[in-house]
């Protein structure tokens, strides 16, 4: 290897990844060097930079592009005793092109650990199971070629905040009005016990709702499910596609027989804000955010409710209230009984569309 000669020609293909950059384009820049013999010297016959932005093409990668002209200059696909130079490890597509044109050897500046076809992610380029296999070199002016792509992200970050607009009001969250049927068939009272709360280290400033529900004073239901005496406070996590009303009927029951009730949203779900990426939503992350806020609350045990599908979250719950936050819970599995007051296609309100679906896109959710 002759450094100084791999040196001036990544030089030149380095001025292309400038280029690149000054267009918009990832700043990678590549070009082919047909070798000398005998007397003749090396010279460059193709030099490009990338061009898809530009060219509206995703095919236009510095080597392709470079790859082009040379077939173009020398009349012929093959590229026999040719040599490329590019700024960033080939990927995939470029390797196999590479391959294709019979390259001799290949020199590239910085690696790239996510796409990179020379051997940070897979070896196109030397793997022997093909029939043709391409020399490499890499790290020629790595750190300038790296310095060069960092400065252009850095530039587009910036450029990303300074021209972002804020999230609109039902980005996150349902607007208001289309929970309006919900509150009118409910008695009054119900509207008041509405709340919600953005505090939390586990919310991460994503709005949390749920229904409050103080106990009444009479005697005990024998209808209930099992439950300890009068007094207690209950949680009841709704079903996966459902949100809070689907325990309507019961926890009127409960409240009746003396039992402080709550009824959270899931993020995700009903009146809480829903992030709209599938990959937020973890069986983890929603019974940390669920125990944060239980232990918020102040009650010093808890019964935790779930509706069969919920179960493994409920166990979630309980768990992480025993072990990370030293507060008794128990759990139980309990079918949740149909209400009959509610309009027609309330499970339906919260999610005026596809967007705001995303947690029960995610379900069943993964643990961590």
């Amino acid at each position: 290897m002759n450094f100084d000669r791999d040196k001036h020609f990544m030089q030149i293909a380095l001025a292309q990844a400038q280029q690149a950059s000054a267009c918009g384009e990832v700043p990678v820049g590549a070009v082919i060097v047909q070798c000398g013999i005998a007397e003749r010297a090396d010279r460059v016959i193709a030099a490009a930079h990338n061009q898809p932005v530009g060219l509206k093409d995703p095919t236009a990668h510095a080597e392709m592009l470079a790859l082009r002209q040379a077939a173009q200059a020398l009349g012929n696909y093959r590229l026999d005793g040719c040599e490329l130079f590019v700024t960033l490890e080939p990927c995939a597509m470029c390797a196999q092109a590479l391959l294709h044109a019979r390259i001799a050897r290949v020199v590239y500046g910085a690696a790239e650990p996510k796409t990179g076809a020379a051997g940070s992610v897979v070896n196109i380029l030397g793997d022997a199971r093909l029939n043709h296999q391409t020399q490499v070199q890499g790290g020629v002016l790595a750190d300038a070629a790296a310095a060069l792509l960092q400065g252009f992200f850095t530039q587009q970050r910036r450029a990303a905040r300074q021209s972002a607009q804020p999230l609109r009001d039902d980005a996150l969250r349902t607007p208001d009005a289309a929970f309006a049927p919900l509150w009118q068939a409910l008695p009054d009272g119900w509207r008041e016990a509405s709340q919600t709360t953005q505090a939390g280290s586990e919310l991460n400033g994503l709005r949390f709702h749920w229904i409050d529900l103080q106990p009444q004073t009479p005697p005990p239901s024998p209808s209930l499910p099992s439950s300890p005496a009068t007094g207690s406070a209950w949680v009841l996590l709704h079903g996966p596609a459902s949100w809070w009303p689907e325990w309507l009927a019961l926890a009127q029951s409960l409240t009746r027989a003396g039992h402080r009730v709550l009824l959270p949203d899931l993020i995700g779900c009903g009146l809480s804000d829903k992030p709209k990426k599938p990959q937020w939503h973890t069986m983890q992350r929603h019974a940390a955010i669920l125990a944060q806020w239980l232990k918020g609350l102040g009650e010093p045990v808890w019964q935790v409710g779930v509706a069969p599908e919920q179960a493994d979250l409920g166990q979630h719950v309980v768990r992480s209230l025993q072990a990370h936050h030293d507060l008794p819970a128990t759990l139980a599995v309990i079918e949740a009984p149909i209400h009959a007051h509610l309009p027609a296609g309330w499970q339906h309100w919260p999610y005026p569309d596809q967007g705001h679906r995303a947690a029960h896109k995610a379900w069943p959710w993964p643990p961590s």
